[in-house]
């Protein structure tokens, strides 16, 4: 949810409502992010946290800049960095891993990772495994003993979100896609009314220049790379990435996308869009989820 989808107007209300509220930090100018970061800290005492892609080819500079703006913690996946974990201990910042494997699970936890999400293939966005969530998670909680591991990839509702909890032992949840369908989104109307018109059909896999497949709907630009067309940027704008195949600027199609451009952008989603039919305030989207899982969830019996 980066390049403006998740910024303070949504990551805000998020954590004003007990959550984690997360601004998508890629691919956006250093000072941009300070500034989203410190509107989003004005109107909140909750948390905020900034998710920022270690395949940037300015994540170091993000990530310093996101810390000396207050930003409470830091999120990363889309790679692996090490160093990362020295910098949270110098600066008191807690680091959370986004992981798709046991091994880089066991990895972040044993570097000091505050917190491990568990992102399986139902995710919108880069993808870094084919494995189902409920498949891939129990084998993580394995290997993951000391610190909170929280399930993510296609999470819409509160059912969903108890059973992670009550039958596969996960701490908590990540989820995107519903609060894209959310009020506070600032994402313009259409690319909400693309996801609300998608049917199960319509969430595909894409090739992505990051080197990651990703997912997304299928749009008038996805059936073009799909058709063999060229989509080929005829320049290199943003210089955003480490590792770039140039087959398209992703850059410039999710900002064309987060305008609502239906024909041109590139819409990352979860699997499980097609689930969402009603746009939301967040505060009910955390109600929902809230009596949902209530409904179901059975607290552990306790031991004398």
């Amino acid at each position: 949810m980066s390049i403006r989808v998740s910024t303070a107007a949504l990551a805000a209300p998020v954590a004003e409502c007990g959550g984690i509220g997360t601004i998508g930090g890629s691919a956006i100018p250093v000072e941009e992010l300070q500034a989203d970061i410190r509107k989003a800290k004005a109107a909140t005492n909750g948390v905020i946290a900034v998710n920022i892609m270690f395949a940037m080819k300015n994540f170091y500079n993000l990530v310093m800049g996101a810390i000396d703006a207050g930003v409470d913690m830091i999120v990363t996946g889309a790679g692996f960095s090490r160093d990362i974990f020295k910098i949270g201990e110098e600066t008191n910042t807690p680091i959370v891993s986004i992981v798709s494997s046991p091994a880089f699970a066991k990895l972040a936890e044993k570097l000091g990772a505050a917190a491990i999400i568990v992102e399986a293939k139902e995710a919108g966005g880069h993808l870094g495994t084919d494995v189902a969530l409920r498949d891939l998670f129990p084998e993580v909680r394995k290997v993951v003993k000391k610190v909170p591991l929280i399930a993510a990839g296609g999470i819409t509702n509160g059912f969903e979100m108890a059973e992670m909890m009550d039958k596969y032992g996960a701490d908590g949840v990540q989820v995107a896609t519903r609060f894209v369908l959310t009020k506070e989104c600032p994402v313009a109307d259409a690319f909400k009314q693309a996801m609300l018109d998608a049917s199960q059909e319509d969430v595909v896999l894409v090739k992505s220049p990051v080197g990651m497949p990703g997912r997304a709907l299928r749009t008038p630009f996805v059936e073009k790379m799909a058709q063999q067309i060229s989509v080929k940027a005829k320049e290199c704008k943003y210089q955003c990435l480490k590792k770039c195949d140039y087959f398209y600027c992703i850059s410039e199609r999710l900002r064309q996308a987060r305008d609502g451009n239906v024909e041109e952008g590139l819409f990352f989603t979860g699997e499980n869009v097609w689930k969402m039919k009603e746009i939301l305030t967040v505060r009910e989207v955390f109600d929902q989820f809230i009596s949902q899982a209530e409904s179901v969830y059975k607290e552990p019996a306790a031991v004398c």
